[in-house]
């Protein structure tokens, strides 16, 4: 059995491991977003939009994971540098409609060389990356599901005595 003080050790925290390589991660892509005139979120939101160029922002905030009134300040940063236009959406004023500019459109071609850029960085084949992935996309899935019941999480951690493993 582990002891708990050796659970909550810094490197022992599956959550500083996560919090640390998306930082890692996040300084790979500075330097290759800044020369596209792009922060991390805005790119993203690019990303979106080059599947489909024309989107609702709440099909845009369901995509990211993000709530739309998170999305709304990069969608008006993406707009004032002329890469997306906003409107109405004419059938449900409600809804705002996002479509992408002729300039956000030539801006994918410059973005390409970015995928192979971070697989580069990463120091991993492609198979390895998309593994990689294919289990933090698991893990966030099986966290997702688990914040929904703070009760059970909260049963959990008051159930787990000091001489059990978590």
């Amino acid at each position: 059995m582990t002891d708990a003080r050796d659970l909550l050790r810094l490197e022992s925290q599956f959550c500083f491991s996560l919090y640390s390589a998306a930082h890692a991660v996040m300084r790979a892509y500075r330097p290759l977003l800044e020369a596209l005139g792009l922060t991390y979120p805005q790119y993203l939101v690019m990303l979106v939009l080059w599947e489909q160029p024309e989107q609702t922002v709440g099909g845009i905030a369901d995509r990211l994971l993000l709530e739309s009134s998170t999305l709304t300040p990069l969608l008006k940063r993406l707009e004032a540098m002329g890469l997306i236009n906003r409107r109405r959406n004419p059938a449900n004023e409600r809804q705002l409609i996002v479509t992408l500019t002729g300039q956000g459109r030539e801006l994918r071609a410059k973005a390409e060389s970015i995928p192979a850029a971070i697989l580069c960085a990463s120091g991993h084949d492609l198979p390895n990356l998309l593994r990689l992935r294919d289990e933090l996309v698991v893990t966030r899935d099986s966290f997702a599901g688990a914040t929904g019941d703070e009760h059970s999480l909260t049963a959990m951690v008051t159930a787990s005595g000091p001489d059990e493993e978590a």
